[in-house]
């Protein structure tokens, strides 16, 4: 039997004003959705785990304490509900409200067992070659360290940055992770202006839908615009899956929307999703599309979850409804699966969204939990690395551009009715920057001891990024494709 909870709603307000020292509350899972549920790190028990938004104050404050009250029984409802609920439908309620504002890797348990390298496919190679009608590819190049033009923003300053990629601030004294710009073959990338792309977004939403690889780059996009956005003039709102950034001046909003498998999943959760056993229902995007239809720049990601974390690990898909009584459930491979994600997507855009929206499909990231991959220690994942790596093509063994490949490929019949969901092949640029992850420096659910920090094979994040960081060029791209067309 299942037990059915009211939803309930929760929207926290910041008005950020860090001249007067007032600070945006972080939006933490403490460990995010850390290695442990999006790399192919062994599985760690789940640890209970609520948004914790603190404003600084001179003064502690009676309402501070009511509010941690509060906030603890909310929290006590979203564990039960977690439990007792296979899909949150309350949910619904929480993205109506945000939205009418208007706008892994595999790691292979066997003994010795590594999954093979997979190399360019034929049409990204080709797309490569032919510089995607651009006068080059803006994917291959190299980094070069620069410390005059970069990095774009601080993470110190930047009032909007979430504490599991502020790896400055949690004790990372090595920066040189900051310093290094992309320079693509025979071209360079249109300097970026955040005041530009403010105003190609007056009067619009962007929205990034997907994991938390997704929220990455949604704060990096949000530190690269918010320093030339004056004080009292932006805000952000936390409601459910939704996280919403707005510039007042521009009447622009810069989203973020949890759905980590795109399709409604046992997943939905942003707070408590850390699952191995796996549901999507095949039929079911309507919920989540209602977040991010009336976007007019969406910007999708949708990798890592669909990575296997063990050889056997399988995608179940649930067809029906236990409501309507006929449910049923199937077990696919986790490629097959994405395929099932992509094709509802397909159809639900050529449906619904006119070719005026602007859609991307981002570049898959690559973690880097092996270190033998470039001649280091595996026990070390990569903490310690300072640089990137500098052989020309260098591909991780399980760097995987296939799945990019058949996103390609599944979108591809919406260019008929004059929609193009352009890929943003930033995967291999990505490969290189082994020292760019947050590692040990990150705020921990409890702080790690001498001897967990000793271990990093098992604590190190080497999957999300440091900011500013790489996915400030992931960024770059989208900028540049935004004003350039």
């Amino acid at each position: 039997m299942m037990m059915k909870v009211s939803p309930r709603v929760s929207v926290h307000v910041c008005l950020c004003n860090t001249r007067h020292g007032k600070e945006c509350p972080h939006y933490n899972n403490k460990r995010g959705d850390s290695a442990t549920a999006d790399s192919p790190e062994k599985m760690k028990p789940e640890q209970a785990t609520h948004n914790k938004m603190t404003t600084a104050t001179s003064s502690p404050s009676p309402v501070v304490g009511l509010r941690g009250v509060v906030s603890s029984l909310v929290a006590f409802f979203i564990v039960v509900s977690s439990v007792s609920l296979l899909f949150d439908r309350g949910h619904e309620s929480q993205v109506q409200l945000a939205v009418q504002h208007r706008h892994q890797e595999v790691k292979v348990a066997a003994a010795g067992g590594r999954e093979a390298q997979v190399q360019w496919t034929d049409e990204l190679m080709g797309e490569a070659m032919r510089g995607s009608g651009e006068e080059c590819n803006w994917s291959l190049g190299r980094w070069v360290y620069d410390n005059t033009s970069q990095p774009l923003y601080s993470g110190l300053n930047c009032s909007f940055i979430f504490d599991e990629v502020a790896c400055e601030k949690y004790g990372r004294n090595d920066t040189r992770y900051q310093y290094w710009r992309w320079q693509p073959d025979g071209c360079d990338l249109p300097r970026f202006n955040a005041t530009k792309l403010l105003e190609k977004l007056r009067n619009k939403r962007m929205v990034f839908v997907g994991d938390s690889i997704n929220r990455n780059q949604w704060v990096s996009m949000v530190c690269m615009v918010e320093a030339s956005i004056p004080e009292g003039q932006k805000m952000r709102v936390y409601n459910g899956s939704l996280i919403s950034f707005t510039a007042f001046e521009y009447n622009a909003t810069i989203d973020f929307y949890w759905s980590p498998l795109i399709l409604e999943s046992n997943s939905d959760n942003p707070i408590i999703h850390r699952v191995e056993y796996r549901i999507i229902r095949a039929e079911k995007i309507e919920k989540h599309a209602r977040a991010w239809g009336n976007a007019d720049v969406i910007v999708f990601n949708s990798y890592l979850w669909w990575r296997k974390q063990k050889p056997d690990m399988k995608m179940k898909v649930m067809y029906g409804s236990f409501e309507d009584g006929d449910a049923k459930l199937d077990e696919v491979e986790m490629v097959e699966g994405f395929e099932i994600a992509l094709k509802k997507v397909t159809e639900w855009v050529g449906a619904n969204i006119n070719n005026k929206t602007k859609i991307y499909f981002a570049g898959s990231s690559p973690t880097h939990t092996w270190a033998s991959d470039w001649g280091g220690d595996d026990s070390n994942k990569c903490l310690n690395e300072s640089e990137p790596i500098q052989k020309v093509g260098y591909k991780g063994a399980t760097t995987d551009y296939s799945m990019m490949d058949k996103a390609k490929q599944i979108f591809r019949p919406l260019e008929q009715k004059g929609i193009n969901v352009q890929i943003l092949n930033f995967t291999q640029l990505t490969d290189y920057r082994i020292d760019a992850h947050p590692t040990v420096f990150r705020r921990q659910f409890t702080p790690l001891t001498k001897e967990q920090i000793a271990n990093p094979s098992s604590y190190a994040d080497c999957t999300h990024w440091c900011l500013p960081g790489v996915p400030d060029v992931w960024n770059h791209f989208l900028y540049s494709y935004l004003v350039q067309k």
